[in-house]
This record gives C-alpha cells, structure tokens and sequence, in this order.
C-alpha cells in the first residue's frame, strides 16, 4: 500500500505510535492519529500531512465515528495500525476484575472492533494492510502481566484467523510484537533492573522507536503483500520468534 494511502494509527500521540506515524507519512502515506484527546496536531514538531481524530478504541460507537470522521475527511482506511493499548500489572491474585476487563478491552476488543469497522472500505477497494502491535510477552510471558500478555497472545490469534477470512481479498492482516524498546517507561527504571533485562538480550540492547516503526512501515508497503498471518519480532531475539 505504497503512495497516498490512507493509514490509521492509533495511541499514536507518543512512543512507538507517534514514531510509526512520522515513519509512514515519510514513507507517501497520509496518516491520521488516534488518541483519546485527539489533540496531536498541537504537538511540536509533527510534518505535514498527519491530522488527528479523538477514538476510544474500548468503545464501538467511538470507533466509528473516529473512522466515519476519517473517511469524511481524506478518504477509506488503507492501513489500520492498530497500536493503542494500557498496561495494569500485578500477581493475579491482587488483579482486580477492572484491571482484566480494562487491559482486555483496549488491547485485544478494541483492535478487532477496529478491523471489523475498516475492513468495510478495504473489501470494497480489494486490498488493505492491518497491522496489530502485540508484544514479546503476549507469547513468552512476564509474571505480573497476565492481563496483559493474554490480551496480546489474542491478537495472533485474532490475526490468523482473519487472514483466513479476508486473505484472498487482497487484505494482509500482521502481527508486530517488540520486546524491550528504549522509551521514558524502560529510561525511568532502576539501574539493576535495566541490567538485568539487558543480560536476557541476545544483541545486549533495547531496541529503538524507529526499528519497530519501520517494521509496520514494511508491513504496510506493496514489497509485504505475500506476507499475511506472520508475527514479526522485534526483540532482539529475547523471544526467539515465538
């Protein structure tokens, strides 16, 4: 989907989002954001040719008029990244019903209420690349983070099933999972927990905002189309593609 497609980015107001939003409008996409502020065109810095939209991505009704907005404005969705996604990490047996239906809904619900809702244009234009962000963990696992990692597990499943259902429509659905990228969250822990993550890295390193942006950037591009259903690490081989 090379050129002037239409791409979606949601959470992409910072971190990787913002950084796979600036990727692909570099790459001849006019991308929109979605945040829950809808705001992001107030931030500094950001190029030309990305606009914002306001979505909650746990609520239908937010979704569609977030994508109805989209499609009013610049036209159908090309290229969903579906990147939005919270954490509420603790042992399960302190996790609240809230903290499992809050991680649940925004990351795995809302990126399949989000497919559902752009799969319309895409199906009518025969073609399209979703992208859903899961995580390293969502298939090696992290103690504190069961919410969490079944809710990214689920969108391997989720993608693999879909690109069983619109794969000969010319629609790729992907999975990225990043491990441990350099953001504020990894800058802001001890010194003692940032060697120990690094001691279990192969390549001894975190891994960049970019690296994982232009793997969506590859993902959304016309040299991906014969790759739909794949879950692409980028981990610095702490997962071992799993």
């Amino acid at each position: 989907m090379d050129g002037t497609s239409i791409a979606f980015v949601t959470g992409g107001n910072r971190g990787i989002g913002l950084e796979t939003a600036k990727a692909l409008s570099a790459a001849g996409h006019t991308v929109v954001i979605g945040s829950r502020s809808g705001s992001v065109e107030e931030s500094a810095g950001l190029p030309d040719g990305i606009h914002s939209v306001r979505v909650d991505v746990s609520d239908s009704e937010s979704i569609d008029q977030a994508i109805s907005e989209i499609e009013q404005s610049w036209g159908p969705v090309n290229v969903l990244v579906a990147n939005a996604g919270i954490t509420r990490d603790t042992l399960l047996m302190r996790m609240s019903d809230e903290d499992i239906e809050a991680t649940i809904s925004t990351n795995l619900t809302g990126s399949i209420r989000l497919a559902r809702r752009v799969l319309r244009g895409m199906l009518k234009a025969k073609g399209g690349r979703i992208i859903f962000m899961s995580s390293v963990v969502g298939l090696l696992g992290s103690a504190g983070q069961v919410n969490y990692s079944a809710s990214k597990a689920g969108l391997v499943g989720a993608a693999r099933s879909l690109t069983r259902e619109v794969g000969s429509r010319g629609i790729t659905v992907n999975v990225v999972a990043p491990g441990f990228i350099d953001t504020d969250m990894t800058a802001g822990l001890a010194d003692e927990t940032k060697a120990g993550i690094l001691a279990s890295i192969p390549t001894g390193r975190y891994g960049s905002v970019q690296e994982v942006a232009e793997t969506v950037v590859f993902l959304a591009s016309d040299g991906a189309s014969y790759i739909s259903g794949a879950v692409i690490p980028v981990d610095g081989g702490l997962g071992m593609g799993h």
